[in-house]
């Protein structure tokens, strides 16, 4: 399996179609629709059809007629599937008036949609909604994932996603989706390494009462194979720390400075407060530390773009890249691949924008989604695991959007491993990171 693999947008799978047999291909892609309805829906004799008049409802009405002569009912009332072709991925903005209408009775029926290509009124290039969208059971998409079947909001309309061979060859995209196949790419420890070479992490954060953060980033930077980890916290924080991660060496935050030029990556933010005090501390540590550092939580308040001497990460969830961009997080989550390229190129670095889609930017290049998660990873504190994990692979010398990816699917690949399915706490994903990253 490669580490990372196509999603294509709108105009990428026009490329990929040029030159070639268009009535073929239809046939192929009408073939896969009807196979998989049969297969998923073996019981289902009436079947209802919404097909546009474009090669998605050609597609659509391909299936329909093999469904037909496999002796399944075509129907307009009382269905028990529908399959959904009206719009395809040539949809840019809003659906019209009438397509609306007829989405919103689809998502009315009350039986199993199947979608074709990509649910109707969700934008196969951006994954946005711009009015509303078929809510599908499965999507049949042809060639390759598309970029609006992994980016929320579409992601969530898709269902389960099917991808048929409809005749292509394969092709290079803008953005690609995260394999577990990425795990490999993490460097091991050699028998010549020490606990120095195998990565040393600060961690800077810990504030009174927010303790638990710094350690939950500590435990996750050596659960993802760092070496050496210290936290920087302020000093009534250290004496919970202490008893918190046993491993980890504690230092009072006024050395932060003094410690950072020894470590291998900086985790900044994890529970450090938002006081003028340690605002100052995160801009000197960014603007004077010459390694990498994943800057999250606290650390992203308030934060401009500087004249940085090494690689940044920023970690934010939909609210704080909002503030950042100066934009409601209702705004971010409807327009998530364009909120972090945007960002990604206003700080001049790697930006991951987390979510069950996680999308990690970094300026200039495509953007690298990370889907391999549970729901479960909604919970407090898997943020700071993240951020752990992102430093461990940093001082490990991976190159800063790979990290980032990495350290994405290593997280959400715990969340599988963990034995925990409901009730899931960061702790959880931490002690599953062994077992995750020695997939092979």
């Amino acid at each position: 399996m490669a580490e990372l693999e196509p999603l294509y947008t709108a105009d990428e799978m026009r490329v990929a179609e040029a030159g070639h047999d268009v009535d073929a291909m239809m046939q192929r892609a009408g073939t896969a629709v009807a196979e998989e309805l049969m297969r998923r829906f073996p019981d289902a004799r009436r079947i209802a059809l919404h097909a546009g008049g474009g090669a998605n409802g050609g597609d659509g009405r391909i299936a329909a007629e093999i469904l037909r002569a496999q002796g399944r009912e075509l129907v307009d009332e009382r269905p028990d599937v529908v399959i959904d072709a009206l719009l395809g991925t040539g949809l840019n903005g809003a659906p019209r008036e009438e397509t609306s209408r007829l989405i919103e009775q689809i998502n009315r029926a009350g039986v199993p949609v199947l979608a074709v290509d990509i649910p109707s009124g969700v934008n196969a290039s951006t994954g946005e909604v711009a009015d509303t969208a078929v809510r599908a059971d499965v999507t049949v998409t042809m060639h390759g994932p598309k970029v609006g079947l992994a980016v929320a909001p579409g992601r969530f309309h898709a269902g389960e996603v099917a991808v048929a061979d409809i005749g292509l060859e394969a092709s290079e995209t803008e953005h690609r989706l995260v394999t577990p196949a990425i795990l490999t790419e993490v460097p091991r420890r050699s028998r010549g390494d020490n606990k120095y070479t195998a990565g040393h992490v600060l961690v800077v954060g810990g504030s009174r009462g927010m303790t638990g953060a710094a350690a939950l980033a500590a435990r996750a930077a050596f659960r993802a194979d760092a070496g050496y980890v210290t936290i920087a916290a302020p000093a009534d924080s250290l004496p919970v720390l202490e008893t918190l991660v046993l491993e980890a060496v504690k230092r009072p935050l006024e050395q932060s400075l003094e410690v950072a030029a020894k470590a291998k990556a900086l985790a900044v933010g994890p529970g450090l407060g938002r006081d003028d005090e340690s605002k100052t501390l995160v801009r000197r540590l960014l603007a004077e530390v010459v390694v990498p550092a994943v800057v999250d939580a606290d650390a992203l308040f308030e934060l401009e773009r500087g004249d940085w001497p090494a690689a940044r990460v920023l970690t934010p969830h939909e609210g704080e890249l909002g503030r950042l961009l100066g934009r409601d997080s209702k705004e971010i989550a409807a327009h998530r691949l364009a909120s972090v390229q945007e960002a990604a190129e206003r700080f001049g670095c790697v930006v991951v924008l987390k979510g069950e889609d996680s999308l990690v930017a970094a300026p200039g290049r495509g953007v690298l989604v990370s889907a391999l998660g549970l729901p479960s990873l909604s919970t407090a504190g898997t943020g700071d695991v993240l951020t752990g994990i992102t430093a461990a692979f940093l001082a490990k010398s991976m190159e800063p959007q790979r990290a980032a990816a990495a350290a994405c699917a290593a997280q959400q690949l715990a969340s599988q491993e963990a034995a925990q399915r409901y009730g899931l706490v960061a702790s959880d994903v931490i002690e599953a990171l062994p077992r995750a990253l020695a997939r092979d």
